[in-house]
């Protein structure tokens, strides 16, 4: 599940239409400053120029701008490393208590302790911090950063080697590379809200579901968040025969009437009607009624994403794919997509398939991207799994309360798990789960997960342990780290490593042990099938949005049938040949697509750095190196990397590995991607 962070200032390249310094201003001000400074002319001639292409005309003429950077450059090391952790202070209380009110403002419609009113939605949907970059602006302060911190680039950043204070200063140089209006930011935090609201609420009550032969086969009770709790239902009845693929398909059915908008609006997040979902009737109290299809509503809110971050891009100078890819991640678009097309074209993915088929005694169908039968956990009860955990974890409380336990479980010692815990605070979810990081030392991480009245179910617990894999990180990488601007991962990518590493042992807190001697070669196999599943999604979602780049008018309707058009394409390059199965639309399913936009190729890359990560862990105590690698904080990914596990960002580790699985005398060259 995707980690929450709350960003205030975005760190992007800025381009302003309405920079009004000329450039013999700029190049008299760089060799004035320059004078006595000669060690530092670089660094003089970033900083001058990058404020001089934020300074507006409200900002002063020329000759303020000129005496602003005269007056301002702080050549004495001495008293820049002052300032700087003075910046740093204040930083993290301005940050720490946004991040309180936005917690508190999203409070009613993100945690399930209550009924929710419009008002709730009103209050989520604003953003507190919206104006703060524009009041930095308005009073100098962002200038006296960018002057004297000015931005690196990634070869500059990499280049830094292992010097710590030179990182920091390169992380707060970072800050004030662009100029959003606080109108357009509070816009964009309303879209995101809005589309956060309507994945929360997007519930299909599963005991009103009818099979071919219009059966009830789920229990009255079960209602499932799209896509999540659908998507881990599929993955939970691989143990189950007849009846468990006969919900399996069910459930592929919803999906797909899902991606096409189909679905009747009158069963979405309502248990009053039954419906089949084949045939796509609705009835109540056994009378076939009339419907009403949900329409576009999905895609709409994508395309809500798609214009807020236009009406951005014109304040960047890039595009959301750019500043998701190359400013947030660090790592260009085109790498990323030259990395899942190597990963997803491998023939030993078909070798998977075909092991998957024969285990399954049937051919593969389109869901069965989500096979899990390589767990430890497809083999049990998953019934007595649930037994267990709604006993160990009743409410919230009784979770919270065992955090310390599960992190002595893992390794850490009394006092450092007693440590960690107590800056994790658990929170009821309306939607399927979440991990929100502090923003300052003082305050707790939330780990939020779905908890029904009965208490946490399996699917739960394991998104739980998921989530708290994300609250470790954010509190080793806050508390831990010597300097406030270096808090945090290189990108989410890497926190969804520690993610998927503490998931990994969810079976192995409760005490569940797995004594298979191939268990090894069965972690590899469902590392690989998950992969190639994620991949497929990650290139979904960045296809769409070039296709939104490249059709900028598109209305909703043209959007779906792009989607659903890109979902094929994907499928029948990457999977028809593995599957034997054309045209499915399964990869348009997932509701990161809406609710979080380009997130999605974190779980992949996520992935990746999760297999290096283990294989680094192996032999050596879990605790201490966790502790160790998280604390490196916000370097560039390849820097994190080397410095984490002593070896470069490659897809080659995980490949290599499934094929000595099937064929073990093949060796392959060792290939870096950064």
């Amino acid at each position: 599940m995707r980690t929450v962070t709350i960003l205030f200032i975005c760190m992007v390249t800025y381009f302003n239409g309405y920079a009004i310094i000329p450039q013999t201003v700029v190049r008299e001000t760089i060799e004035n400053l320059s004078q006595g400074n000669h060690m530092q002319a670089g660094m003089i001639e970033k900083g001058v120029g990058q404020i001089a292409k934020l300074w507006q005309e409200k900002d002063g003429d020329s000759e303020a701008f000129k005496a602003f950077c005269l007056e301002n450059f702080i050549a004495d090391p001495s008293e820049k490393e002052t300032v700087f952790l003075k910046i740093s202070q204040y930083m993290e209380g301005i940050y720490g208590n946004f991040n309180a009110m936005t917690l508190c403002l999203d409070w009613n419609v993100t945690i399930n302790d209550g009924s929710e009113h419009v008002i709730d939605k009103r209050f989520a949907a604003y953003s507190p911090s919206s104006h703060l970059s524009e009041d930095f602006y308005n009073n100098k302060i962002a200038f006296i950063i960018a002057l004297n911190f000015p931005e690196l680039t990634l070869e500059e950043k990499e280049a830094l080697g292992k010097d710590r204070k030179a990182w920091a200063y390169a992380r707060l140089g970072d800050m004030f590379t662009q100029r959003i209006p606080s109108a357009v930011m509070q816009k964009q935090a309303q879209v995101s809200s809005d589309a956060d609201i309507y994945i929360a609420a997007y519930n299909i009550y599963m005991g009103h579901l009818l099979n071919k032969k219009g059966k009830k086969i789920f229990p009255e009770d079960m209602i499932f968040l799209s896509h999540w709790n659908l998507r881990d239902e599929i993955k939970a009845n691989y143990n189950k025969g007849n009846e468990g693929l006969d919900k399996q398909r069910i459930v592929y059915e919803v999906m797909k009437r899902i991606i096409a908008q189909d679905i009747p609006q009158e069963v979405i997040n309502s248990g009053k009607y039954d419906w089949n979902p084949y045939t796509n009737t609705v009835f109540e109290s056994g009378n076939k009624i009339q419907t009403t299809p949900e329409s576009m509503t999905r895609y709409r809110k994508m395309l809500n994403n798609f214009n807020i971050m236009q009406e951005i891009d014109h304040y960047t100078g890039n595009t959301f794919i750019d500043r998701k890819f190359n400013n947030d991640m660090e790592v260009a678009v085109d790498e990323i997509i030259k990395l899942f097309d190597e990963f997803l074209t491998a023939p030993e993915l078909k070798e998977v398939s075909k092991l998957i088929s024969k285990r399954l005694g049937r051919k593969l169908e389109a869901y069965d991207i989500w096979y899990d039968g390589f767990k430890a956990r497809s083999n049990l009860d998953e019934t007595k799994l649930n037994e267990q955990t709604r006993t160990l974890y009743p409410h919230a409380e009784a979770l919270e309360k065992d955090l310390p336990n599960i992190l002595a479980k893992l390794g850490f010692s009394k006092e450092r798990a007693n440590y960690l815990a107590e800056k994790i605070a658990v929170d009821p979810a309306r939607g399927s789960g979440h991990a929100w990081g502090a923003a300052m030392k003082g305050q707790k991480s939330r780990l939020r997960t779905r908890i029904p009245a009965g208490g946490l179910d399996y699917k739960g617990y394991n998104i739980a342990i998921h989530e708290f894999g994300h609250n470790v990180e954010q509190t080793i990488s806050l508390y831990d780290v010597d300097y406030f601007m270096l808090n945090g991962v290189p990108n989410t990518a890497f926190t969804e490593a520690l993610a998927f590493v503490f998931q990994k042992r969810d079976l192995d807190i409760l005490g569940i042990k797995d004594d298979n001697p191939e268990k090894e070669v069965a972690d590899i196999l469902d590392k690989v099938w998950s992969m190639y599943e994620i991949c497929g999604v990650s290139m979904l979602d960045i296809s769409v949005w070039k296709w939104l780049y490249a059709n900028p008018n598109a209305t909703a309707e043209q959007l779906r049938e792009a989607v659903i058009s890109l979902s094929k394409e994907i499928w029948n390059r990457y999977y028809a040949p593995v599957f034997d199965v054309k045209d499915e639309t399964v990869l348009a399913i997932y509701s990161h697509m809406i609710g979080y936009p380009l997130y999605l190729s974190a779980y992949a890359f996520g992935q990746i750095i999760e297999f290096q990560l283990e294989g680094y862990l192996q032999g050596r105590d879990f605790a201490t190196e966790v502790d160790r690698i998280f604390s490196l904080g916000r370097l560039t990914p390849a820097q994190w990397m080397l410095e984490a596990t002593g070896s470069s960002l490659s897809v080659t580790p995980l490949l290599q590995a499934v094929r000595n699985v099937f064929y073990p005398k093949r060796k392959a060259p060792s290939k870096n991607i950064l």
